[in-house]
């Protein structure tokens, strides 16, 4: 999957248009965020109050005038205890309003991030199995769980923290103008060297990031590996290699992170370096100024508190685009796993399939992983509802590829398959699945129940009907002996249980699905013959009345199929099973 690149201005237009469900809880926090202004304004009133009002005794400015009873301006104690009570009530206001913030934040951050994951979630599944085999599913895990995160981060973090800082900024450059015009003139003169430097960085920090993320996905496809296949890990004492492996993977992250690191903090150096640059050159020309008596000495203290401010905010600017650029990376990452297109797209006047009577047709079908290298070539035959149909064929013919076709996990290079009279493109994909039951060489369970297992084709089904289907498969005695009987957990992959169990729940599924096509790989080649012969046995059961694919390298799992399809050299040829006598070429 070819990683695209995406401008700062599309990937926020996407963000924000995804999350526009929560376009309301963004705005409260945008609201609270501005709120943090007028409070920081208001944050050094005490100390002039308490500088000049109290110590110098001078007279309050205008605005401060209507604002203190008189009573209190009269009395410097009085005043004194004023400038105290405002100091601790904007403290109180001022952690109140981040506590209500943060709260709204979080709780918005996680709505998002959930969002953004189920939407990637669903979409993954949609993707054709060409794409998970050539990809692997843990670069998807990882761009779910990890690069997802990033996109709330954009939504609530992306703008308004540019917003409520530049808002902070103008205040505070209109708030030292009041004061003295030159001082604010001086105090703004940085902005455009952070401009500079915040654009110098841009760029190498994204590039970085995205190399970051792809390592880390790398490693952990090597976690996931190990840990999926640790059985053969251990059979062949792999287990310090298999260590080693992935410590290389992970230093070569560290690595990468460590120059991240490096290029962050030259930019953070380099921001500290210019706002103090700043701060001196104010300083140097207000104690000018106050010696020349255009400001007063509380006024030059009032200037440099709120010079701290002014430069807080620049910083926040500069230090947030640079910070961005991680979440930008795997804003990407998470873009194009959701742009991906499936390859089995459902047309939009795609018709809905109840139940289907079974009747499959291939006509001049080819398909082939590599567009140059065709699997299939020129593939027709017909099988009638019902039919019991053997596929037979040397390992990597095209068998499986045959039924992976016939399912809509691909769709053919060129030709029509069709059930039922109608091309399988021209049904609903879910109503076109459903007409089919699988059951597979290495039965798939999934790390719950054994009813839960059960019912999985069939969900809300009642434990009657799940245990008629573990009945009919064979299964039910060695259900009931257990402890726990269909509530048993099955472990990770069912591997609580032998192969020849899991085979059997995997019956009981199909029996409790009744699909009118059923699609047998293999199901009997890796259990001993008395287990073989129960599952046969319950197979029988299973594909009477039903359209019946069964895949086997032992000829006679296949007596019971009236015709055979046989795979080769990108052919299908098709002979009766019990009379070897060809029906269709």
């Amino acid at each position: 999957m070819l990683e695209r690149r995406y401008g700062d201005l599309a990937v926020y237009r996407r963000v924000l248009l995804g999350a526009r469900a929560y376009w309301g809880h963004i705005a409260g926090v945008f609201a609270l965020s501005l709120l943090a202004t007028p409070l920081a304004l208001l944050a050094p009133l005490p100390l002039k109050i308490a500088v000049d009002g109290v110590i110098s005794q001078m007279p309050l400015p205008a605005v401060l005038a209507r604002a203190v009873p008189q009573s209190v301006q009269a009395s410097p104690s009085a005043l004194l205890l004023f400038a105290v009570g405002l100091l601790l009530g904007l403290e109180a206001i001022s952690q109140l309003r981040a506590l209500i913030a943060s709260t709204l934040k979080v709780y918005t951050v996680e709505r998002i991030a959930l969002q953004c994951r189920s939407t990637l979630f669903a979409h993954a599944q949609r993707l054709s199995l060409a794409h998970h085999d050539r990809m692997g599913s843990s670069d998807a895990v990882y761009r779910i769980m990890y690069d997802a995160t990033a996109v709330p981060s954009v939504a609530v973090d992306g703008v308004l923290p540019f917003v409520s800082s530049g808002v902070t900024f103008v205040a505070m450059v209109v708030v030292i103008a009041l004061i003295h015009p030159t001082l604010a003139l001086v105090a703004v003169i940085v902005a455009p060297i952070l401009v500079g430097l915040t654009l110098a960085y841009r760029r190498r920090l994204r590039e970085r990031h995205r190399d970051v993320k792809a390592i880390e996905s790398s490693a952990m496809a090597v976690l996931q590996e190990v840990l999926a296949a640790i059985r053969v890990v251990k059979v062949f004492g792999a287990e310090v290699r298999e260590a080693r492996r992935f410590e290389r993977r992970a230093l070569t992250g560290l690595r990468a992170k460590l120059g991240v690191t490096l290029i962050d903090g030259s930019f953070s150096i380099a921001i500290g370096v210019a706002t103090a640059l700043g701060a001196c050159a104010v300083l140097y020309f207000g104690v000018g100024a106050v010696q020349a008596g255009s400001i007063t000495l509380g006024s030059l203290l009032v200037v440099m508190a709120y010079l701290a401010q002014l430069y807080v905010p620049l910083q926040a600017m500069s230090r947030q685009v640079a910070a961005l650029q991680a979440q930008f990376a795997s804003v990407e990452r998470a873009l194009t796993l959701l742009d991906e297109a499936p390859d089995v797209p459902e047309r939009p006047s795609a018709r809905p399939l109840a139940r289907a009577r079974g009747e499959v047709e291939f006509e001049r079908v080819a398909f082939g992983y590599d567009p140059a290298r065709p699997l299939l070539d020129d593939v027709s035959f017909t099988i009638e509802a019902g039919a019991r149909v053997g596929i037979a064929g040397r390992t990597g013919a095209g068998k499986s590829t045959l039924l992976g076709l016939l399912t809509r996990f691909f769709d053919p290079s060129s030709g029509v398959i069709r059930l039922d009279g109608v091309d399988l493109r021209d049904y609903r994909v879910a109503d076109l699945r459903n007409q089919f039951a699988v059951v597979l060489q290495d039965p798939v369970l999934f790390s719950t129940t054994i009813g839960e297992n059960i019912a999985y084709g069939k969900p809300g089904a009642s434990q009657e009907e799940i245990t008629a289907a573990a009945r009919a498969a064979g299964v039910d005695e060695f259900i009931a002996g257990l402890p726990l009987g269909y509530g048993t957990p099955v472990g990770e992959r069912g591997m609580t249980l032998s192969g020849g169990e899991r085979q059997r729940i995997s019956l009981a599924r199909a029996f409790l699905k009744d699909a009118p096509i059923l699609i047998l790989d293999e199901p009997t080649s890796a259990v001993d013959v008395r287990t073989e012969a129960a599952i046969i046995e319950a197979m029988e059961r299973l594909m009477a009345g039903r359209t019946t694919f069964m895949v086997a390298h032992r000829l006679s799992t296949l007596e019971s199929c009236a015709l055979r399809l046989t795979v080769q050299d990108g052919g299908v040829r098709i002979a009766g099973a019990r009379s070897g006598s060809e029906v269709v070429a």
